[in-house]
């Protein structure tokens, strides 16, 4: 099947109750429900840019991305992490899935007329800025320039080959230790960029459920320096 076909039979397999629960780090029942804040991130997968993977290796298409962006590194929440465009559901929000595509259009300028939406996953859980997360997934079909709109939110917006991801190379075991306790996520270090944290675990989860990941090394440990 091809990458688009993989992404609509997951949609189809969570409709249908068969997809498997998200890594319990970040199971939305990690939240308290009661103070919880609601968000939306859109997982946009599209046919790659100009700029073409950097690793050779045939462990994915090699014309299928994925946008992100890197938060800016003055922002009281999550400064300078790499993350998925999003943010909260306000009240003038019809649903999650309009929420992602606002916020994805206000950070990266993106046309969300060219983006298909296929469907949404299974709430997710914030724990340290306490959101519970919807999970939007869509397809570019027709691709639109990207760029940060605000630098005030985020310092770039870049779209990063899904076969750097899925490289072994680039994938790690990353720790942080703070206050004496040592939290682990998985890691993509691709570009100069560390991916890790509650982004690395839905990239992480979401190529699993695919059946794209490739055997890596979770052994290898990289220490996250924030």
């Amino acid at each position: 099947m091809t990458a688009l076909e993989d992404l609509v039979s997951l949609i189809t397999r969570i409709d249908s109750g068969l997809h498997p629960g998200p890594d319990p780090r970040i199971d939305a029942a990690t939240v308290d429900p009661d103070k919880a804040r609601k968000a939306a991130v859109l997982m946009l997968f599209g046919v790659l840019d100009d700029v073409p993977a950097q690793s050779g290796k045939p462990v994915a298409p090699a014309d299928l991305d994925v946008l992100l962006l890197e938060r800016a590194h003055t922002l009281d929440d999550h400064p300078g992490q790499v993350a998925f465009p999003g943010g909260s559901i306000d009240p003038g929000d019809e649903s999650a899935v309009a929420a992602a595509l606002r916020e994805a259009v206000e950070e990266t300028g993106l046309d969300s007329g060219g983006v298909q939406v296929l469907g949404v996953m299974p709430e997710l859980g914030l724990i340290r800025s306490n959101f519970v997360v919807t999970p939007v997934l869509a397809w570019w079909a027709s691709p639109s320039p990207v760029r940060v709109v605000d630098y005030a939110e985020s310092a770039q917006v870049f779209r990063v080959p899904v076969r750097d991801l899925l490289d072994p190379d680039n994938r790690y075991t990353g720790t942080l230790t703070r206050l004496g306790r040592t939290f682990s996520s998985p890691v993509f270090k691709v570009n100069g960029l560390v991916i890790w944290g509650f982004t690395g675990m839905v990239l992480s989860g979401l190529f699993d459920a695919l059946g794209w990941t490739v055997p890596w090394d979770a052994e290898r440990l990289l220490e996250i320096e924030i």
